[in-house]
């Protein structure tokens, strides 16, 4: 999608990225029903774990310097150029590396390397008992919306999905606005500033204004987690899902598992953020595109839905926080979130 069409907003303490509108001056009136981590500030420590796919110390090295030349210390975990075939490290390394870092103090936020696949795997054999009297920022998304998922269900804890490592650019002076933009808004949510972002009119989107809770993820991972300990909890929430390499028919199925369990009945409201789809194979076509897909599901319910949002597997990948309560606006200007 082409930048020009989405605005991001963020005030900070010190600066207006020229990119955005103000929309406030600190994140205030934060829902009480979820816990909110402390914001960082400078000084404080970001561990980097890899609790699904495997990736090297160098290939983090960009995010490291990054996120020291913001204030941060930076503390690699023990599962950083580990591998065991696609994973990083075996179940038993990566359970031990995420529990390390959820137990440690001095550790006020956790940043998953990469997502791929392997967090459903050990997502059960962590202890959050500690993270629970102590709760910190965890950082991903992709395969790491199992743990979303997780911590909403369970814990009713924030948390923020967002770009990982893997995705710093290795030249910041050479990389492209929005890739600057979305990887400061990772900056920005951990440091508790008032965000907000906007999308472009679409001719499928039904207007309205809502406030309430913002939860989602990725679509499969959402779909796959239906009756475990681990099952989203949309009620009264704002949903916003996003996928990568489906055919549409599977986008389809998993959408009717939204709708047949409920999820898609009492939304606040709907996100539909960035689909990259899978062609159909030559005289398999499903015949539907994404839009006609979703809004099927959701004919008989009069929530406000948004489609095209910069959030997913793409360039415009905006940092949203999870748990946290947010206006949502649709209209004939086109798509407002921001948090309140």
């Amino acid at each position: 999608m082409n930048r020009k069409h989405f605005l991001s907003s963020f005030i900070t303490a010190v600066t207006v990225l020229p990119a955005f509108k103000a929309l406030a001056n600190t994140a205030e009136n934060e829902s009480s029903s979820f816990k909110t981590p402390p914001y960082l500030k400078p000084g404080d420590t970001i561990g980097i774990t890899s609790p699904a796919g495997y990736i090297t110390l160098e290939q983090t090295q960009p995010s490291v310097l990054q996120m020291q030349n913001w204030g941060f210390v930076i503390k690699i975990g023990d599962t950083i150029g580990k591998r065991d075939f696609t994973y990083g490290g075996t179940d038993e390394e990566r359970l031990e590396d995420f529990q390390k870092m959820l137990d440690d103090p001095d550790i006020k936020a956790i940043m998953c390397a990469r997502g791929g696949y392997g967090f459903v795997r050990i997502i059960d054999k962590l202890d959050f008992s500690s993270f629970k009297r102590n709760p910190k920022w965890i950082i991903g998304f992709s395969d790491i919306t199992v743990l979303h998922c997780h911590l909403a269900r369970n814990y009713g804890i924030a948390s923020i999905h967002s770009k990982m490592c893997n995705s710093f650019p290795d030249d910041w002076s050479k990389a492209e606005p929005i890739q600057i933009d979305t990887i400061l808004s990772i900056k920005n949510a951990l440091m508790g500033e008032q965000m907000g972002y906007t999308a472009p009119v679409n001719s499928n989107n039904r207007m309205g204004k809502v406030d309430g809770i913002l939860v989602g993820g990725n679509l499969s991972i959402i779909e796959t987690l239906a009756g475990s300990h681990s099952d989203l909890d949309t009620k009264g929430k704002i949903l916003f899902v996003e996928d990568t390499g489906e055919y549409l028919y599977s986008i389809d199925r998993m959408l009717w598992n939204l709708k047949r369990s409920g999820k898609l009945k009492n939304l606040k409201g709907l996100i539909v953020g960035g689909f990259k789809v899978k062609p159909d194979d030559a005289g398999e076509e499903f015949g539907k595109t994404i839009y006609e897909i979703v809004l099927e599901k959701v004919k008989e319910y009069q929530y406000p839905i948004a489609f095209d949002f910069p959030v997913g597997h793409q360039r415009n990948n905006f940092a949203l926080r999870c748990g946290v309560n947010h206006t949502f606006i649709v209209n004939e200007t086109g798509t407002t979130l921001r948090t309140v």
